[in-house]
């Protein structure tokens, strides 16, 4: 009898060691109950920050494509004064073009549809060979959003989206054109990983407004705006076709030339800048028959 009392309080003395052996029971530095409480705590802000960005995912895209109408306006030299950027945009027109013909499609929402996230899914991304590809993209997309400003129906501005590989990252940026489509009105950059105060110089308002006034296209139709070494000075031969470069950064300048030269041209929105070069003089010359009929 006392062998099974001894026995049953052996039993009880083990279950208590279990229960006090238990995880919140291990010493605080044991190697089990720290990699329980990491591995507690990594899943609970795992699922903080999930459901974080679950929900802060609305305002990021809106804010993203607020910065995006701000960028458009900004090279389209419409003002924002008393207006709201909703309320000035309503002046733009949105359009989207098929980048191989320049042809306005509606295969897409004109309203929706983003170029840049195009360019990376394989049902719209357009591969380039070595030989096309001196914006250093890899690809693009087929299709391309166009941003037309007009003037009693005639086209004042266009704004075209264009990216090109600088010395450390893409850069992203606008370019605005007269309604010639071959006069530079504007551009800006507003996404790039160059140096500062060197390549970085794209963001300088003063350097950029250098390109006003500046034109693309050369006689045979080829585009040759290009950024030079040194400061374009009167006496500059073909100055109009060129741009001061940013000193100290020879590759942001070549990239920038580049992107330029490449999204002007005929793998760009060239095709569709020759329309609007054609519609612009069918218009000229039916103005001028006009006149001439009514003298």
């Amino acid at each position: 009898m006392k062998k099974f009392n001894n026995l049953n309080l052996e039993t009880r003395s083990m279950k208590g060691a279990t229960k006090q052996a238990g995880f919140f029971h291990l010493p605080n530095d044991h190697i089990v109950k720290t990699i329980g409480v990491a591995t507690l705590l990594c899943l609970v802000c795992s699922i903080i920050v999930s459901g974080a960005a679950t929900l802060l995912k609305p305002t990021q895209v809106a804010n993203a494509l607020l910065d995006k109408k701000n960028n458009i306006l900004a090279v389209s030299g419409i003002s924002l004064e008393g207006k709201t950027v909703d309320q000035a945009f309503e002046q733009i027109d949105s359009l989207v073009i098929d980048i191989a013909t320049g042809a306005v499609t509606d295969a897409v929402d004109a309203t929706t549809f983003d170029q840049r996230k195009a360019s990376k899914d394989a049902e719209y991304r357009v591969e380039l060979s070595d030989d096309q590809d001196i914006a250093q993209i890899g690809g693009l997309s087929k299709y391309a959003n166009v941003y037309l400003v007009k003037n009693q129906g005639a086209i004042d501005k266009i704004i075209l989206p264009v990216k090109g590989y600088g010395l450390w990252g893409t850069m992203y940026g606008f370019i605005a054109l007269e309604g010639d489509a071959n006069t530079v009105s504007g551009i800006t950059f507003y996404e790039h990983k160059e140096t500062p105060g060197l390549g970085g110089e794209i963001e300088n308002k003063k350097w950029q407004s250098s390109w006003v006034g500046k034109k693309v296209n050369d006689a045979s139709g080829e585009p040759i705006l290009q950024l030079i070494k040194g400061t374009v000075v009167a006496g500059t031969p073909q100055a109009d076709y060129k741009i001061d470069g940013l000193a100290g950064a020879t590759l942001t300048s070549n990239g920038v030339t580049n992107l330029v030269q490449f999204w002007l041209g005929e793998n760009g929105f060239g095709p569709y800048l020759d329309k609007v070069r054609g519609q612009q003089n069918q218009a000229s010359i039916s103005m001028k028959t006009n006149v001439q009929e009514r003298g």
